[in-house]
């Protein structure tokens, strides 16, 4: 069987289904499935079996569907596996069906919340902590060190190479290997790699920086316990986002090294294998850190935070779209952190917020234009 096709329909959807399958596990109690509860219902008995029914379902959907695309690799002529099953349909039917699993359990717990009416008698707030903003934690700069070194080094390879590349470059390799596509030799079929690195690094930057001072979601309940642990997960997720900048160098770096040595094949697996690293790296820093930090343990020798009363709002109104899209007209903020998942999403009732996804984006869709 091609490698292309272990990595892409075996390794990649093997990836997606253990991180769906992990996630209850990374997000705080208070959200499960992305519905907000109070901590009282935390061990509401709905919550625990809906989190075993979606995890089966998972599992079996996911190990289904790995299957089914290798048996099918294997059976079907390659004229058909190229172009039918390596562009990723395995991995993509692999995240609807996790994505149709949460949205199973999300409804189910979100009806009993509805009919018992679980946040009946409770104080609801919000907490806010000025010193995030006069005192914020610092921007780990360093860890992007290694992504923009790439960069340059594949940037100054390329100079090098230039004159003595031939007229004519490969474009496109196939599932062997092998360049399959070829273009006239020019600056930018030369150094899309390197645009592409730029491109890729600066939207990681931009967007990690400014995630890195989103709202903080945290809990009036123990606010101050809740900002430590906010400070931590900025912090520990900037420096995972900034390694996997710098792992999706590394497979440019390898596909541009390719492109220039026209006569070489392309190993997918050591093209892919930096990728495949960072993610694991990514995947081991948000089971250790949780959303919002929520697995973190306490500071040694911190006094326990005594509980004020209070819970956090009730504010599942916002979140549309499998609850996966917060959209807040009267919330400032330009990103928040997600509900399921690690890291932040973007207020899409935010004009401003919607202005800066439209920016860092654009990038993304004109930069193949423009060397194509």
């Amino acid at each position: 069987m091609n490698t292309a096709v272990i990595v892409v329909d075996g390794v990649t959807p093997a990836l997606l289904t253990a991180l769906a399958w992990l996630m209850p596990s990374l997000i705080s109690s208070t959200l499960p499935f992305g519905v907000r509860t109070p901590a009282e219902r935390a061990d509401a008995p709905v919550i625990a079996e809906q989190r075993g029914r979606y995890r089966w379902r998972v599992a079996l959907g996911g190990a289904g569907l790995i299957a089914a695309g290798l048996l099918l690799s294997a059976v079907l002529p390659v004229s058909v596996v190229t172009p039918v099953v390596l562009p990723a349909v395995v991995p993509l039917l692999t995240a609807v069906v996790c994505l149709v699993c949460y949205h199973r359990a999300r409804v189910a717990i979100m009806a009993v919340k509805r009919r018992e009416d679980w946040y009946r008698g409770l104080r609801q707030g919000v907490a806010a902590d000025t010193s995030l903003r006069t005192d914020p934690e610092r921007f780990p700069w360093l860890w992007s060190l290694p992504a923009l070194l790439i960069c340059a080094g594949t940037a100054v390879a390329g100079v090098l190479y230039y004159p003595s590349l031939p007229d004519r470059l490969p474009l496109h390799f196939g599932s062997s290997g092998a360049a399959d596509r070829y273009g006239a030799k020019s600056v930018g079929t030369a150094f899309f790699p390197v645009f592409a690195q730029i491109t890729t690094t600066a939207l990681i930057l931009v967007v990690t920086w400014l995630a890195f001072r989103s709202r903080p979601d945290l809990d009036p309940a123990r606010p101050a316990d809740s900002a430590r642990r906010h400070r931590r997960f900025t912090v520990r997720t900037a420096v995972s986002l900034l390694v996997l900048a710098a792992c999706v160098n590394l497979t440019m770096f390898v596909g541009a090294w390719a492109m220039w040595h026209r006569d070489q094949k392309v190993s997918v697996v050591l093209a892919l294998l930096p990728i495949l690293a960072g993610l694991v790296v990514t995947l081991v820093v948000a089971f250790r850190t949780g959303q919002g930090g929520s697995r973190l343990p306490a500071p040694e020798g911190a006094e326990p935070e005594e509980d004020t009363g209070v819970v956090r709002r009730d504010d599942d109104r916002y979140w549309h779209g499998f609850g996966s899209l917060y959209v807040n007209r009267a919330d400032p903020a330009i990103f928040v952190a997600k509900r399921f998942g690690i890291g932040w999403t973007v207020n899409f009732g935010n004009p401003r917020a919607l202005l800066v996804f439209g920016l860092l984006l654009s990038p993304v869709v004109v930069l193949p234009l423009l060397f194509r």
